[in-house]
């Protein structure tokens, strides 16, 4: 409630009468309007215009909504695509045939048939590469088509040996894996992914049905857990050979070098630790180019070992540059929100100019209307920025429910998302503030 603080001394008992011509003393005091009291003076204005006040905070509503939900699907992606690169196993060196330069340009991964089963076992031997782990030779030639009875579906086929389970993190669901003696015997036996056993036997177990294969009889001895999706391919959607049955009755030819022995598309290695990766490398590019006569120096190199750690740091590095991106587009509705907030204000300072004018003339300072206005503004960007965060925290809970990614809303980010908003309106506060409290109350009580 207003107060004046104007107060006149009122003469005391037995205190001689003045003259009319004598000047009365009139005693100012400085008091203002206190601090709680401009706060509910702002928040009275703000309810009186409830719908426009809604209408001003939108921009900022919008604006931190954005930032939250895209935030959180951008940590969700690169949690999604970290797993999918790591799931295929941790610490690992994927070494493929081509020299990864040729001819001055970078060429394709893979793009020769240089590596050879000799190759990985005299990487798998501890004398060579003591920093490896574990060593899966594996040979992938492409796709076929699967015939199981009156069902048929193409896949992927891979040729590995017992190690390729444990390198690559893959469990059963049913039955067990290629064995060694299996590999040794040539076995015509496969193991199913996750989805290949569901459209080839809707109806039963497959461990133990027979299936074709580019005209050959395969026996089911196992069926994989669902792996999902990944950055190499899903093993969900393909099916796993003994390696000497790929080599020999599946690729064909195409697997046969000269007397080099049989070739193989490319070998997975697991170093002993996160601290041995960079170790194997260099123990697996010097066994390789003494087996194959190659320079020492790698000018020659007829074969390229791929980093997962590289390709992980890659692919997580690009998608936080965009997911941040994306964040500052999202921002850029903020600041627009505040020109709302500073426009709807100016018109609020016009539309109040008498109330100003009459407040100044009973003793209100420039101070306290500078507060006021910027106590509105401030609280017009931070209910803006806290409505705004619970709905960017719906939209991120909808996202999760969908299944496509799993959004993480950072803590961080919503204390940085509201942090700004106030920022923002309190930056565009300020004009109408202080244009309301440079009024001149004269001015002011005669405005129409």
């Amino acid at each position: 409630m207003l107060t004046a603080d104007r107060k006149i001394a009122v003469p005391a008992e037995n205190t001689p009468i003045r003259t009319e011509d004598e000047p009365v003393d009139i005693v100012l005091e400085e008091q203002g309007i206190s601090l709680g009291e401009s706060i509910r003076l702002a928040f009275t204005s703000l309810m009186a215009n409830k719908l426009r006040t809604i209408l001003t905070s939108l921009g900022v509503i919008i604006g931190v909504m954005a930032v939250i939900a895209l935030l959180a699907i951008g940590k969700g992606s690169q949690d999604a695509i970290a797993a999918s690169i790591t799931a295929n196993g941790s610490n690992m060196l994927t070494v493929r045939g081509g020299a990864a330069n040729a001819g001055g340009a970078r060429g394709q991964f893979g793009s020769g048939q240089t590596l050879t089963i000799q190759d990985a076992q005299a990487i798998a031997d501890p004398n060579n590469v003591p920093a490896a782990l574990l060593v899966s030779p594996e040979s992938g030639g492409g796709g076929a088509q699967l015939v199981a009875g009156s069902q048929n579906l193409g896949a992927r086929i891979t040729g590995a040996q017992p190690s390729y389970q444990q390198i690559h993190n893959l469990s059963l669901a049913d039955g067990e894996f290629v064995t060694d003696a299996e590999v040794t015997s040539i076995d015509n036996v496969v193991v199913l992914g996750a989805n290949v056993a569901q459209t080839l036997y809707p109806g039963g177990s497959p461990v133990g049905q027979s299936l074709r294969i580019r005209g050959q009889t395969f026996r089911v001895v196992g069926v994989l857990n669902a792996q999902g999706g990944s950055g190499f391919g899903s093993t969900d959607d393909g099916v796993i050979v003994p390696i000497s049955t790929a080599q020999r009755k599946l690729f064909g030819d195409r697997a046969i070098t000269g007397g080099g022995g049989l070739l193989v598309s490319s070998i997975v290695v697991q170093a002993r630790d996160a601290n041995s990766i960079n170790a194997a490398l260099d123990q697996i590019s010097t066994v390789l180019r003494d087996r194959h006569q190659l320079p020492a120096n790698g000018t020659a190199d007829d074969f390229s070992i791929i980093n997962q750690q590289d390709i992980l740091n890659t692919a997580v590095q690009s998608t936080k540059v965009l997911t941040l991106f994306l964040g500052a587009i999202a921002a850029i509705s903020l600041l627009v929100g505040g020109i709302g907030i500073m426009n709807i204000m100016l018109v609020s300072v016009r539309e109040r100019t008498r109330e100003i004018g009459l407040r100044k003339a009973l003793g209100a300072r420039e101070k306290d209307i500078l507060t006021q206005f910027l106590i509105e503004a401030l609280s017009l960007s931070t209910a803006g920025g806290l409505i705004g965060c619970i709905l960017g925290m719906l939209i991120a809970f909808g996202v999760n429910l969908s299944g496509i990614v799993q959004a993480s809303v950072a803590p961080l980010s919503v204390v940085m998302s509201i942090g700004f908003a106030m920022a923002v309106g309190l930056f565009f506060g300020i004009e109408p503030a202080r244009r309301a409290a440079a009024l001149s109350p004269i001015v002011a009580l005669r405005y129409d």
